[in-house]
């Protein structure tokens, strides 16, 4: 069965409806309630067909039909309806249908919204999740969640709704709001010198901004360095500028995110203004076993602290970290997070400038490119057949940041260069070329080459058999000390790319300092990116900082945030390895113990 939302006028009773010819049922009871509310249950129908063809938008009603009619009589009435929740049997079914509409006749859901609530509330303390609850009584997840987000309100105000006192509008609208903005607007709705906002009204009132309580400021108000005004009875006190007040909030902000990380809690995430927590979306968890701490912001500047929870996937996850714990396995570090510091997106963004900057470099040490190439011989590597890194970006703007790269057309001049030296046609990787005589072919061509030529080439061609992402890059990168800042600088690709709040923060900090990060900690990350690239271009009375390379591109790679990323995690992989390493002698590379290539033994140029 499909589930979707149809227009009631393009709806028909089915023949195969148990009710299908008989008189216009009685809808008394629940006019009033569609009216008001619309069609909350779903509707069973079959796609309407016309000459064997279904005829889009169209359905039979197999169960709903007093719905239908209270629907149709509403509009008939100028109520405009809400497209109605459907459930789409398969076609030609007509068993199924005729069960169906029997069972409608038979089991009904409770008539409103708030004995729904309290009626899926129950199954959510049993252990049932929305989508089961959707599952079972046939109604949609946008329906199950939104009167799951009843949960949200004040008894009174369920009452209130439920005794038909407020609008469907209104109480949507105040399930958005903090405990304490449904305590004022009661306390409007009590006052009969005072008028409650309702329906759109409410959501302005709500979500306005233009008038921010001075109690709700983290911060002393003895320090703050603005004006605040109070109303006519001086019981209430406002700041009169709202962007003073969120530059000192955002620091308070951040100061309790550090405090609360220091407490000992594993992470601290801040919500971005406005959105709410949603708590049936996550599951307590004590700080012992791993559970985060959540600020929501309003857009008013309330600040509301949820602490111990994890989304519904990272407690599954710290259940099975615990376990494993208590047996004596995993690692010690802990169940992962949801999602990685950057998008795949970004990350082969990453990947691919830090590949083309090694091997950008690795072309100019043909002795750390010999090693490289023996390497992949002796060990195997995920591209040694041997072929060149397909370099697959699977963005466009990736693939044109990197191929406008200066590491990517030094790289290219060098394999210009290598192509002429083995006398075939320039343009595209050397690796996979096997020209006359395969390998035999090349193979002759080398032995008549001197062994910086030969070097050469080699470097080329590890550098195209190089595999993007992987640990041999960071390995060649840190022994090479690769400047990205001389093959790299900021480009829109970069910035469309970026989607980590928190890591956009911490770069702001790099870039512009502690106060400047703190002062826009819950900005969106369009904001917080503009104000990091007015640093960089010294623009909007920014000072200008020149060279500046993320730590997601430097040797060794570096995370701004707690949460796993690759690039950091393969450069601290392979640093020990390179700790390790004694150069022999003075020189790059040791004395070859047999002669190189353009070097041959004089017995086989004699045999020649």
């Amino acid at each position: 069965m499909k589930l979707a939302f149809a227009d009631p006028r393009n709806m028909t009773i089915s023949p195969l409806n148990m009710n299908y010819g008989r008189p216009d049922p009685d809808t008394a009871d629940i006019a009033p309630s569609i009216r008001q509310r619309g069609v909350l249950l779903t509707m069973l129908v079959q796609e309407k067909t016309q000459d064997g063809a279904v005829v889009p938008g169209h359905f039979e009603i197999v169960a709903g039909r007093r719905r239908w009619f209270a629907a149709m009589a509403a509009i008939a009435q100028g109520v405009e309806i809400d497209p109605v929740p459907i459930g789409i049997l398969a076609p030609g079914d007509d068993a199924a249908a005729i069960e169906a509409s029997l069972i409608e006749n038979l089991a009904r859901l409770p008539a409103d919204e708030v004995t729904c609530w309290e009626t899926f509330a129950k199954l959510i303390r049993k252990g049932r999740t929305p989508e089961q609850i959707a599952a079972t009584f046939h109604m949609t997840d946008a329906v199950v969640r939104r009167t799951l987000a009843l949960g949200n309100l004040l008894p009174r105000i369920r009452g209130l709704y439920r005794r038909e006192a407020i609008d469907v509008a209104t109480v949507r609208a105040l399930t958005l709001a903090t405990k304490s903005q449904q305590k004022e607007w009661l306390a409007m709705l009590d006052d009969p010198e005072r008028r409650a906002p309702t329906g759109a009204q409410l959501k302005t009132w709500l979500f306005g901004g233009a008038s921010i309580p001075a109690k709700n400021a983290l911060f002393s108000l003895d320090d703050y360095p603005g004006q605040i005004i109070a109303d006519l009875f001086g019981e209430d006190s406002y700041f009169t500028d709202p962007n003073l007040f969120w530059t000192s909030q955002n620091q308070a902000l951040a100061a309790r995110r550090e405090a609360l990380l220091a407490d000992g809690w594993s992470a601290v995430e801040v919500l971005e203004t406005g959105k709410a927590f949603e708590s049936w979306k996550h599951e307590r968890v004590s700080k012992a076993k791993g559970g985060k701490v959540f600020l929501a912001v309003s857009s008013r500047g309330e600040v509301t602290t949820h602490e111990g929870w994890l989304s519904a996937k990272e407690a599954r996850r710290a259940e099975a970290a615990a376990a494993k714990a208590a047996r004596g396995e995993g690692d010690g570090d802990g169940p992962k997070t949801d999602r990685a510091e950057v998008t795949s997106a970004q990350q082969t963004y990453i990947d691919l400038h830090r590949h083309a900057a090694v091997r950008a470099v690795l072309a100019d040490h043909a002795g750390v490119a010999l090693r490289l190439l023996v390497a992949h011989a002796v060990a195997g590597s995920a591209l040694w057949r041997v072929e060149a890194d397909p370099r697959r970006a699977g963005h466009e703007a990736v693939s044109a940041s990197v191929e406008a790269s200066p590491a990517e057309a030094r790289f290219r001049a060098k394999q210009a260069g290598a192509a002429a030296l083995l006398g075939v046609e320039t343009g595209g990787a050397l690796v996979g070329r096997r020209g006359d005589g395969g390998a035999a072919g090349v193979f002759a061509k080398l032995l008549s080459l001197p062994d910086a030529d030969v070097l050469a080439i080699a470097a080329v061609v590890m550098g195209e058999a190089l595999a993007a992402g992987s640990a041999e890059v960071e390995a060649a990168g840190l022994h090479m000390k690769v400047d990205m800042a001389t093959f790299w600088s900021p480009d829109a690709a970069f910035f469309e790319l970026i989607r980590d709040r928190e890591a956009v923060n911490a770069m702001l900090k790099e870039v512009g300092g502690k106060k400047v990060a703190d002062g826009n900690l819950a900005e969106k990350v369009k904001t917080q990116k503009a104000i990091l690239r007015d640093f960089l271009d010294g623009t909007n009375d920014r000072p200008k900082v020149a060279r500046w390379t993320p730590r997601w591109l430097t040797f060794p790679a570096g995370a701004y945030t707690k949460r796993r990323f690759a690039t950091a995690e393969r450069s601290k992989a392979v640093a020990p390895l390179l700790r390790r390493v004694k150069v022999p002698g003075a020189g790059e590379v040791p004395a070859p113990t047999v002669a190189l290539v353009s070097d041959p033994n004089p017995a086989i140029l004699a045999a020649e």
